[in-house]
């Protein structure tokens, strides 16, 4: 199957209202080309360097959004060009991309990732540091952010009940946060994205409510690593 088939196939089963994060990560620019000719316009890396390569070599509508880990150090080299920061777990690091974002004179769109899963390896928020953080932000001076919306990753099991579960403590989260902030608004939050599910489990997540799905072997085939 082509990666057009492939991203075609999956198109059909995502509602039009749900975004399409095709993850690249690893893959070469000639398959992520061709998931661009077949219409696909928001990519997903989890390596900035990575990412930063092919920002420079690809067509400058792609919307690059950063779904890995991010380090500090490495926020400069996105903050010119990312469309999106779907892995904010911490206060420093959204301190350096406010930071990086205003030497860019832009305003940089983040998500907040909640720490959903069972397993250490997860980053991300737990509810208490979600409200503090949501709160740091109401009250400081962020001029070059804007908290759009909360992302977390299931755990990684065939047991479709907890994963299900947990999509929705995190939909609750979301839904619990988004009120608090239509009754209260905020200039540099605005809650509308849910960004949960991938290749695997990308379905249950959008029946609990997810509005951004990150979906990379089921388009792109099996990674390599090497």
């Amino acid at each position: 199957m082509s990666i057009a088939t492939n991203l075609n196939d999956i198109k059909k089963t995502i509602p039009q209202q749900v975004t399409l994060v095709a993850v690249s990560k690893t893959k070469p620019v000639s398959d992520i080309m061709e998931a661009y000719e077949a219409g696909q316009r928001i990519f997903g890396e989890n390596k900035i360097q990575e990412m930063t390569e092919k920002y420079e070599q690809m067509p400058k509508d792609i919307e690059w959004h950063m779904i890995g880990h991010v380090q500090t150090n490495k926020v400069k080299y996105m903050a010119p060009f990312v469309s999106l920061i779907h892995g904010v777990d911490s206060l420093k690091l959204l301190q350096e991309i406010d930071k990086q974002a205003a030497k860019n004179n832009r305003i940089i769109p983040c998500l907040l990732q909640m720490h959903i899963a069972e397993e250490e390896t997860k980053f991300g928020l737990d509810e208490t540091e979600l409200n503090e953080m949501l709160k740091q932000v109401q009250h400081d001076k962020y001029e070059n952010i804007k908290i759009v919306g909360l992302m977390g990753m299931a755990t990684f099991t065939e047991n479709q009940i907890q994963i299900q579960k947990e999509f929705q403590h995190l939909k609750a989260l979301f839904d619990s946060s988004k009120r608090h902030f239509d009754a209260v608004p905020c200039d540099n939050v605005d809650l509308n994205i849910l960004s949960m599910g991938m290749s695997g489990d990308y379905e249950l997540a959008i029946s609990c409510g997810s509005t951004m799905v990150r979906i990379g072997s089921s388009i792109f085939g099996n990674r390599n690593y090497q």
